[in-house]
């Protein structure tokens, strides 16, 4: 896009004047997007959004289990429009708030007053909560799509969300200023609102590109999903069940994070001798089972499952690919040499996650199984579980990358479409700039 062209659109956005490129009050869009970008030194994917009176650009970090959008109201937060939940409002209702209380820090301000309900909020990248979120609205827009181009910017005056402390931002990227969340089971998640307020499908789906230079894309709303030459990624998608855990930490309520079943691993066409107890989740204490997050960069295993996918990965490779040491954060490498490339990826053995079907699987080829590390190492790109509890998989972004994967929540299930590359094309193969 021309420098020109990019100040149109940023000058359209901040604005809101211009009938020809921003949304009019009775504007009803049926899809929406938020362009999102890999940072480089977190491996988090950002998005932008703009919020408050006057509009100001914030980055975000995408987190597909947040509970809602939660931002940094501790350092310049200054809007017109910020109006705080007070107690036994019907903000608090619809957030279902986990107490009300008083500020008594300092002086009133976004984030610090009197009589207001709130909400714990966390950030998943130091595994940190902060009890004290004060649940505000505000305004917020973002762009709206036209077919396979941008639409018009739409605005929802009275936006919910969650205040921060500046703290919580800690190992967030550059300039990241909070997070903003796509949980289920959660009226004020970020997708949830805009579906109420438009009333379109109560669904999105997640587009991650592999590049850090150019953006993937979230869809909130109707499919289609249209990518280069027209192409609706939707066509492709194979579905399985979205499963609860409905005892969320201490809280009264089912947990925003999305558990699928994962049955049974294959590498190469061969199923392997995995402990199918730790494939199911339990649904008394939150272990086991297979759970999606973008908060995490690679797909982690649990100590056992991770050992029996290393060695039989390492025995599918061909026999003149040599084991290098590892590399952390993995522990499985190779001589990048005599691995061949092809247009999905390297050459490499193919991985199914067979899902709650045994002919319902998601296909992971050497594009998202091999990660490079050095000119001359490439490493198997999943991660051992170094924590004692916890899920048996978490699908991590890395994996998800240059794959559709759609949240479908009126229909209750996790929508795959496979690599883009099948298709020869990319998740940053759009139009929507």
């Amino acid at each position: 896009m021309s420098s020109s062209r990019y100040y149109f659109f940023h000058f359209c956005f901040l604005l809101i004047i211009s009938t020809n490129c921003l949304a009019k009050t009775n504007f009803k869009p049926k899809t929406l997007f938020l362009a999102v970008k890999k940072d480089p030194s977190t491996l988090q994917y950002i998005t932008q959004i703009h919020q408050r009176t006057p509009l100001v650009p914030l980055k975000l970090a995408v987190h597909v289990g947040g509970e809602s959008l939660w931002v940094d109201c501790d350092k310049g937060y200054k809007s017109s429009t910020y109006k705080p939940a007070r107690c036994g409002s019907r903000q608090c209702e619809f957030v279902n708030a986990t107490t009300c209380g008083e500020c008594d820090v300092g002086k009133i301000q976004p984030g610090c007053n009197k009589n207001t309900c709130i909400n714990v909020v966390g950030n998943p990248a130091t595994d940190t909560t902060f009890p004290g979120g004060e649940i505000a609205e505000d305004v917020l827009s973002i762009r709206s799509v036209n077919g396979s181009v941008p639409g018009p910017v739409v605005t929802v005056p009275k936006f919910i969300f969650s205040c921060a402390e500046s703290f919580l931002t800690e190992r967030l990227g550059k300039d990241v200023k909070g997070m903003v969340g796509f949980g289920q089971h959660r009226p004020a998640s970020f997708a949830a609102q805009f579906t109420s307020t438009f009333r379109f499908s109560r669904k999105f789906a997640i587009c991650l590109s592999s590049s850090t230079k150019r953006n993937g894309v979230i869809f909130i709303g109707h499919s289609p999903y249209f990518f280069s030459l027209a192409f609706d990624a939707s066509s492709d998608l194979i579905y399985t069940p979205i499963i609860t855990y409905p005892n969320y930490i201490y809280f009264n309520k089912a947990s925003p994070e999305y558990y699928i079943q994962v049955s049974s691993v294959r590498i190469s066409g061969k199923n392997l001798p995995l402990n199918k107890t730790l494939l199911s989740l339990n649904l008394d204490n939150d272990e086991g089972g297979t759970r999606i997050s973008t908060a995490v960069p690679y797909t982690v295993l649990e100590a056992s499952i991770y050992s029996v996918v290393s060695k039989a990965f390492v025995n599918a490779m061909p026999k003149d690919v040599k084991n290098v040491p590892a590399v952390q954060p993995f522990k499985t490498c190779f001589d990048s040499s005599a691995i061949g490339m092809s247009r999905l990826g390297y050459n490499a053995p193919e991985i199914n996650f067979v899902l709650h079907k045994p002919n319902v699987y998601w296909t992971i080829t050497g594009a998202n199984s091999l990660v490079k590390v050095s000119d001359d190492v490439v490493c198997l790109a999943f991660v051992e579980r170094t924590q004692s509890l916890g899920q048996a998989i978490v699908i991590g972004g890395y994996q998800m990358e240059n794959n559709l994967v759609e949240f479908d929540l009126s229909r209750k299930r996790i929508g795959f479409s496979n690599s883009l590359f099948f298709r020869q094309t990319t998740c940053s193969n759009h139009n929507y700039a």
